[in-house]
């Protein structure tokens, strides 16, 4: 059997406060498989932005919760084995922080997916780090699956949670360079805050910001935040 290729892709959209159309370009040129979002519209006046997303985006949602403002969307055909969001300990005078896990069938194989957004204060980013894994690794663990944590870091690859989520899986635009690597700010890249991480049963064929798939103009008129594609073989 060929080993089937995901086009996974994770972005922070900012609450689609920007140009939607703008994101859905972008999206639409990386083509995924599975779409991560961080800072998905979260109020409930707002949830219109995020159906409007899904189907300019030919997408359907797999996990879309508006607490902690992610969302995992899948192409059409995709099996969904199970659904779950969970909220991570609450900070007092921090924002709600959650992460989304997806287990899904993807061409006669599985892979569990991670979405997540982490806090600026650092200890409480390093914390929601561990407890992001430990959702996914038990998703993972009772179907069997491979596992890949998508999300905003918000720290670079020399920060305390970063170094924890490339400890346990690979950093994928480490791995396999693809494309640029700075995710932030879109207008003006300099640092790489956005990231793709992937278990063991996962091999990494390419994986950074999609410059020569997504127009630049695109990218800046849609989020404060780049994409990250991640082209992963299971």
């Amino acid at each position: 059997m060929p080993v089937p290729e995901v086009r996974l892709v994770s972005y922070n959209v900012r609450a689609l406060r920007d140009s939607a159309a703008a994101v859905a370009r972008v999206v639409r040129a990386c083509d995924p498989d599975v779409l991560c979002l961080q800072e998905a519209p979260r109020l409930l006046l707002w949830r219109h932005r995020r159906r409007r997303l899904a189907r300019d985006t030919g997408l359907v949602p797999a996990v879309s919760r508006r607490p902690g403002g992610l969302a995992v969307l899948v192409r059409p055909g995709v099996a969904v084995l199970e659904a779950r969001h969970r909220r991570l300990s609450r900070r007092p005078g921090l924002h709600l922080r959650a992460v989304s896990v997806a287990v899904l069938d993807i061409g006669g194989r599985r892979l569990a997916v991670g979405c997540t957004h982490l806090d600026l204060e650092e200890r409480a980013r390093l914390a929601h780090a561990r407890e992001a894994l430990g959702h996914l690794d038990r998703a993972a663990l009772r179907h069997g699956a491979p596992a890949v944590l998508a999300g905003d870091v918000n720290c670079g690859p020399d920060g305390a949670a970063w170094r924890l989520l490339a400890g346990g899986l690979a950093d994928a635009a480490a791995a396999a360079p693809l494309g640029e690597a700075a995710t932030f700010t879109s207008r003006r890249p300099r640092i790489r805050i956005d990231g793709v991480f992937t278990g063991p049963g996962i091999e990494v064929a390419g994986a950074g910001v999609p410059v020569g798939l997504a127009r630049p103009e695109d990218m800046a008129a849609a989020s404060d935040h780049r994409p990250v594609l991640a082209l992963l073989r299971l």
